[in-house]
């Protein structure tokens, strides 16, 4: 009888349930975002080893979302996590001007996985509070994100450690599954930067 009522509370207001991945290379800030998002606070961290999985509940939406390690020998591994996915959130440490490059190709690869094709793709500009960081303009142009075609992204520059930016990112995330589930998904060009 529960399962039952769920059901219909969530059909008549609207609660949906996403599946997000969260992606991008070693040490941009993934779990922290994560947790912070989870519980709200900032956990000491290390470096993910597989992945950690938590329901976030937002407004009335509940994604699942995956954070996956991104040190170079796990990487192989993400498009094991691909399949039924919603929505990318692919996360940029924007002090490391160094790996952008390593970032796009990465980038690149997993939004032209054939499971991917149809995923919304937000991109956190982590670190923003730092000096020296790319701004989120600066991320956009170097991940290639203006030559995007036929895909629907927001970028959005944060601070995981405050919390800067993260409830604006997740708020397009849930705003943008919940316009195009009824129509089947990423059809249009979305651009924005934050």
């Amino acid at each position: 009888m529960g399962q039952a009522f769920r059901k219909l509370f969530d059909s008549i207001f609207g609660n949906k349930e996403m599946r997000v991945v969260m992606l991008g290379l070693d040490a941009a800030g993934k779990t922290t975002i994560l947790y912070k998002l989870h519980i709200g606070e900032v956990l000491s961290t290390v470096p993910t080893i597989g992945f950690n999985v938590e329901k976030v509940q937002y407004k009335n939406v509940m994604f699942t979302v995956w954070d996956v390690g991104g040190q170079e020998k796990l990487r192989p591994l993400w498009r094991h996590y691909f399949n039924n996915t919603d929505g990318l959130i692919y996360v940029v440490d924007s002090l490391d001007r160094e790996r952008i490059g390593k970032a796009k190709a990465e980038f690149q690869a997993i939004i032209n996985d054939p499971f991917m094709l149809n995923s919304v793709i937000l991109v956190f500009a982590n670190k923003q509070d730092m000096r020296g960081a790319m701004t989120p303009m600066e991320v956009c142009e170097g991940l290639g994100l203006y030559d995007l075609r036929n895909r629907v992204w927001h970028i959005q520059g944060t601070c995981a450690l405050r919390g800067d930016g993260l409830y604006e990112g997740l708020d397009w995330l849930a705003s943008t599954l919940k316009e195009l589930q009824p129509s089947g998904r990423a059809t249009s060009v979305g651009t924005s930067s934050s």
